[in-house]
């Protein structure tokens, strides 16, 4: 099968055709439109080549919708395989040694649901950031008049109006409420997404299911699954947990064996959502605890013991390590989750 490796861009297309493998036949280098039709003018099946970034995806499936074969790969992967300076030319002849080896995993190519459920969490986010660049300007102005605030978000929002009419800021009082009102947009904005992301997965039962999970919510949940597509390409809940970068980066050498802190790898944002989601199960557990100790569960039984022994920072890591799994698990074998869940090893 002819090989066809691709360096993407905004409007100039690098294109570099292999017949035979580690043999570059013809060289292109098109605009938008000319790109569009030479993918339609292919009579047989290709395989395209194309690193994960920008339209990676857009272009992925409509050569999908063709009939041809779509490997994305990670820029990182495809780094090692360029040689001299980085060009378009090179980044092609790069991208088709890196799809010659069968070790490196090529990235889903993701659904257009997919993109735009991402894309909904990224507008959310985008505009979380916002309302707290806000917010932080505004208790920053109010602490120098010596002003004191809520320390909560929420009870700071609804305080807000009273403090900054407080005669020290008279003159700014105006511009403050500006302020204010953006703030208030901001929530509107954020309140809308979270609705648009409840009516999008009403019948969803993956989602259903995964929400049942200590910790996990609606946004965790939806993050995950868009983020992951389909969770059979993990051998295992511990690949999943490595893949989003939960697990100990290491460092060994012959018999010497070191583990240090998670790698931090794979998308930030849903990591995130899973430590403060496993922040709020230890605080739920530790409640537990303190109140009705005959109702913890397994789960809850190990945090408690966990945050003991390694504090609780850690142990919300480990917590959130330990979803993922669950999430896994629960994903790929079709069943609800249960607190007192005991896996068995298999004989």
């Amino acid at each position: 099968m002819k090989r066809i490796a691709v360096d993407l861009a905004k409007s100039i297309y690098q294109v570099a055709e292999s017949v035979r493998s580690g043999q570059v036949v013809q060289r292109k280098r098109l605009n938008r439109e000319a790109f569009r039709r030479y993918i339609q003018e292919q009579a047989e099946p290709v395989e395209w080549v194309m690193e994960a970034c920008g339209t990676a995806h857009y272009w992925g499936r409509l050569a999908q919708s063709l009939g041809h074969q779509v490997k994305l790969l990670h820029p990182r992967y495809v780094r090692p395989y360029r040689r001299r300076n980085k060009t378009d030319r090179n980044d092609c002849d790069a991208m088709l040694e890196a799809a010659r080896c069968t070790d490196i995993y090529p990235v889903p190519v993701k659904s257009r649901d997919q993109q735009q459920l991402q894309q909904l969490h990224g507008l959310r986010e985008t505009w979380k950031k916002s309302r707290t660049q806000r917010i932080n300007l505004l208790r920053g102005m109010l602490r120098e008049a010596g002003i004191e605030a809520p320390a909560s978000t929420a009870a700071f929002i609804r305080a807000a109006s009273e403090l900054v009419d407080q005669p020290e800021l008279a003159s700014l009082s105006r511009l403050l409420h500006i302020v204010l009102a953006e703030i208030n947009l901001y929530e509107q904005c954020m309140a809308e997404c979270e609705q648009q992301l409840k009516c999008w997965h009403a019948g969803d039962e993956i989602v259903r299911k995964l929400d049942e999970v200590s910790g996990i919510g609606l946004l965790t949940a939806s993050a995950l699954t868009a983020a992951v597509g389909k969770p059979e390409r993990f051998a295992s809940g511990r690949q999943l947990s490595a893949w989003l970068g939960m697990t100990p980066r290491e460092f060994s050498s012959g018999n010497s064996r070191k583990l240090g802190h998670i790698s931090r790898q794979g998308n930030v944002y849903v990591r995130t959502l899973l430590i403060h989601g496993s922040r709020a199960a230890l605080l739920a557990a530790q409640r537990c605890q303190a109140r009705t100790p005959e109702k913890l569960t397994q789960l809850q039984r190990w945090a408690v013991q966990t945050v003991a022994r390694i504090g609780h920072n850690k142990a919300a890591v480990a917590l959130a390590n330990k979803l993922v799994r669950i999430c896994w698990a629960v994903w790929c074998h079709e069943r609800r989750f249960n607190g007192n869940w005991q896996s068995v090893r298999p004989a």
